[in-house]
């Protein structure tokens, strides 16, 4: 398929500068430019995993929950307190993704199955209780910076790697885990009956019902999944960031961005918007930090602008 002539030009607009821009670190500086790069998709990878899950919830189901960053606090203090009860950094993820997916539950089944296609609502009730659980883990946990050390296997760099000489082991560790889980998450969707399931309850929710399904199981399960996502992101973030109060606000912040860039209810879309959130942010850190807060928003407001259903999304 040929493309327009709008559209070759808008993709010289967007990517001239940015090959330039590249052309030109790398001759300045080829190291900086390539760890930038690991530090970017990295966090990109970070963003995803809790994002992916806001992409279901948010994007595909249509609940609005706000409340989602503090599932990512909740998630990581319980895996910060599982880890340092047991030394088992596994098992910490597995509690945290528990615990978050534990409490996407209770809030799917106790409020928010009873506000179906009430966005309002559920925009004030989730702002609410995300007020509510990020006061309570103050409380817990007070406002202490909390850190978790990562697995042994994973601890110290990788070396003798070309240009960059070494990188962090953990760090390049998060990349597989981004990989894995939207590589499930878009078989979960789109090659299994569960996945059918969710999609045909979206579109049809009550066809769904009269064929003998039990929807708010369904519905019940994904949210829980969804949630589930966002406390595994936080016990990752808790290692390679911190947990302090405030990193629910900046997650949530982060999630929203990559699912309205991205496209709502697309996988694909939020791997992309949060490879392109990542990078303009840690770019922005390395070569223009009095402005790299700026990068973030002319993305939003130039996908807003052009793109509005996001650059995978589909009409409804």
């Amino acid at each position: 398929m040929r493309m327009s002539r709008a559209q070759l030009a808008a993709w010289l607009l967007v990517g001239g500068p940015i090959l330039v821009f590249s052309v030109w670190a790398l001759v300045d500086n080829p190291r900086l430019y390539l760890v930038t790069l690991l530090n970017g998709l990295t966090l990109a990878s970070l963003y995803f995993i809790v994002a992916s899950g806001f992409t279901l919830v948010f994007g595909l189901m249509r609940n609005v929950n706000l409340a989602h960053g503090s599932l990512y606090l909740l998630g990581g203090y319980v895996g910060y307190v599982v880890a340092g009860h047991t030394g088992w950094w596994i098992l910490a993820l597995a509690a945290g993704f528990a615990a978050a997916a534990l409490g996407g539950l209770l809030l799917q089944g106790l409020i928010l199955r009873h506000m179906q296609g009430q966005d309002l609502r559920q925009t004030m009730v989730t702002i609410g209780l995300s007020i509510v659980i990020a006061d309570i883990l103050l409380w817990i946990f007070t406002g202490q910076v909390y850190q978790m050390e990562a697995p042994e296997w994973l601890q110290g760099p990788i070396r003798d790697i070309p240009l960059i000489r070494a990188y962090s082991a953990y760090r390049l560790s998060l990349l597989g885990f981004g990989i894995a889980i939207g590589v499930f998450l878009w078989w979960l969707l789109a090659k299994t009956r569960v996945g059918a399931m969710i999609r045909a309850g979206v579109d049809d929710r009550g066809m769904l019902a009269a064929s003998g399904i039990n929807v708010n199981l369904v519905f019940a399960v994904t949210f829980a999944l969804g949630a589930g996502l966002a406390g595994f992101g936080g016990v990752i973030g808790a290692v390679e960031l911190s947990m302090v109060p405030g990193e629910d606000t900046r997650l949530l912040l982060a999630s929203l961005i990559v699912v309205i860039v991205g496209g709502m209810g697309s996988v694909p879309g939020a791997a992309i918007g949060a490879a392109i959130l990542g990078l303009a942010e840690t770019y922005g850190l390395a070569y223009a930090p009095t402005y790299s807060v700026v990068f973030t928003f002319v993305i939003l407001i130039g996908v807003l602008a052009f793109r509005p259903r996001g650059i995978m999304g589909r009409a409804a």
